[in-house]
C-alpha cells in the first residue's frame, strides 16, 4: 500500500486536500470517486520522517484553541482546517490537516486521533468522543488544560528544586573522584605511618571507595541505564503502567500530590458528564478516562460494575486502591441528595487545592533535602582525611 496526496472538490464545490492510502494511483482515484470527490490532482506522497510527540507548550496552545472551537460551535472538522492556517509549524500543521481530513471523510474522532497516538497525550482521543458524545467537549478540553497546567507546574518546581543541587552534586562528584583516584591514595602510607598502621573505619572506607571509585560510577550507570529499561518496558503495556504508576503513588509527597492531581482532574470531568445527562457509572468511566491513570481506571470500572449491579457507591468501592472512600462516599450523597454535580465540582476544587499545598511542600523539601545529601557526602569525606590525625593529636596529648 501507497499514500497519494490529493487535490479534490466536493459536490458543493469545496476544496478539499489530504491522503489516501492505496495500492495504485488508479486504485486511489477510485477511491475518492466513491466518497464524491472530484479529483483535481493525484501524486504519490514523499515518504515522510517520523515525527516525535507534540511539545508540550505546543500540545496546551492546540487544546485550548479547539476549547475556543468547540466553545462557538464550530465544525470541529473545518475549525481544525482554520486552526492549521495559523499554526507556524510545519510538521503541526500537517498533522492538524491529516486529522481534519479524516473527519471530513466521516472518522471518528477518537479514531482520527488515535491513529497518531504516538504525536498526543494517551486517551486524548477517548477524552475527545466523552466530550463530543456529551456536548461538553469545551468544558472537558478546559478541564485537561486546568489539569495540565498543574502537573506541569508541579514538573518544574521538581525540575528547579532539584536542578541547582544537582548542578552542584555533579561538579563535586567530579572533583571528589579526582581527588580520591589520584590525591588520596598519596596519603595513605602517611596517614597508615603516623597512627602506626591501625586507620579509624571511616578513613579505612574512604580508601576503599578510592580504590574503587571507577567501578562505583560504573555500577551507578548501570543502575541507571536498567531504571530506565525497566521503567520504559513497564510504560509499554497497560499492566506495566498500572505497577509503574502504583509504585509513584508510594513515593512520599510526589505520590500524594500525584494523587490529588488525577482526582481533581477526575472528579471535575465527572461534574461536566453528570451536567451533561450521563448515569453515573458512564460517568464514572470518562471521569477515570479523562484522568489518564490506569489505575484509576481499574478501580472505576470495578466500581461501576458494581452500581450497574445495584450496588451502593459507597459499598461498591471495597477493594479498590485509589478512589479514596471521602469521593465515592461524597458521590453517594450528592446523589440521593440531587446533588451529585455540586459534590463533584466541590471535590475538584478540594483536590485542587491539596494539590497546590504538596506543590508547596514538595519545594520546600527538596531543595534542602537535596543540599543536605551533598553536605554529608563533603562531610564523610572530610571527617575520613582528618580523623587519623585528630587520633594522633589526642594520643600526643594523652602521653603528655
Amino acid at each position: 500500500m501507497a499514500t497519494f496526496r490529493y487535490d479534490a472538490l466536493t459536490s458543493a464545490g469545496r476544496l478539499m486536500r489530504g491522503t489516501v492510502e492505496a495500492g495504485s494511483p488508479q486504485e486511489a482515484e477510485q477511491t475518492l470517486r466513491q466518497m464524491s470527490l472530484n479529483v483535481n490532482s493525484l501524486e504519490k506522497a514523499k515518504a515522510e520522517q517520523p515525527r516525535t510527540a507534540v511539545g508540550r507548550n505546543e500540545f496546551l496552545l492546540f487544546n485550548q484553541q479547539l476549547a475556543s472551537i468547540a466553545r462557538a460551535g464550530v465544525p470541529l472538522e473545518r475549525g481544525l482546517r482554520e486552526l492549521a492556517r495559523d499554526i507556524t509549524s510545519k510538521s503541526m500543521r500537517q498533522l492538524i490537516e491529516d486529522i481534519a481530513g479524516d473527519l471530513e471523510r466521516g472518522v471518528p474522532i477518537e479514531q482520527a486521533f488515535e491513529k497518531r497516538e504516538k504525536h498526543f497525550p494517551p486517551l486524548y482521543g477517548r477524552i475527545l468522543k466523552a466530550g463530543v458524545e456529551t456536548g461538553r467537549l469545551s468544558e472537558m478540553l478546559t478541564s485537561l488544560n486546568r489539569h495540565l497546567e498543574l502537573t506541569g507546574h508541579t514538573r518544574r518546581i521538581v525540575v528547579e528544586a532539584v536542578s541547582y543541587p544537582l548542578v552542584i552534586l555533579t561538579l563535586g562528584a567530579i572533583i571528589i573522584t579526582g581527588v580520591f583516584a589520584y590525591v588520596i591514595p598519596q596519603f595513605r602510607p602517611i596517614l597508615q605511618e603516623m597512627v602506626g598502621g591501625r586507620l579509624p573505619p571511616v578513613t579505612t572506607g574512604l580508601f576503599a571507595v578510592s580504590d574503587n571509585i571507577i567501578p562505583f560510577w560504573v555500577g551507578i550507570g548501570i543502575i541507571i541505564v536498567a531504571a530506565v529499561v525497566v521503567s520504559t518496558s513497564l510504560s509499554s503495556t497497560p499492566g506495566g503502567r498500572r505497577v509503574k504508576e502504583s509504585l509513584f503513588l508510594k513515593l512520599p509527597v510526589i505520590g500524594r500530590l500525584y494523587h490529588a492531581t488525577i482526582l481533581s482532574r477526575m472528579a471535575e470531568a465527572m461534574a461536566v458528564l453528570v451536567g451533561a445527562g450521563c448515569d453515573i457509572p458512564e460517568a464514572l468511566r470518562l471521569g477515570a478516562v479523562s484522568s489518564g491513570s490506569g489505575t484509576l481506571i481499574r478501580d472505576s470500572e470495578t466500581v461501576s460494575q458494581q452500581v450497574e449491579r445495584g450496588v451502593g457507591i459507597l459499598e461498591a468501592g471495597h477493594g479498590v486502591s485509589v478512589l479514596p472512600r471521602l469521593f465515592l462516599y461524597s458521590m453517594q450523597l450528592g446523589a440521593q441528595r440531587n446533588e451529585l454535580q455540586d459534590n463533584l465540582n466541590s471535590l475538584g476544587e478540594m483536590y485542587a487545592d491539596q494539590a497546590r499545598v504538596g506543590q508547596s511542600r514538595l519545594q520546600t523539601i527538596l531543595l534542602p533535602t537535596m543540599i543536605i545529601a551533598i553536605g554529608v557526602v563533603i562531610a564523610m569525606a572530610i571527617l575520613g582525611m582528618f580523623l587519623p590525625m585528630i587520633q594522633v593529636i589526642t594520643s600526643l596529648s594523652a602521653g603528655g
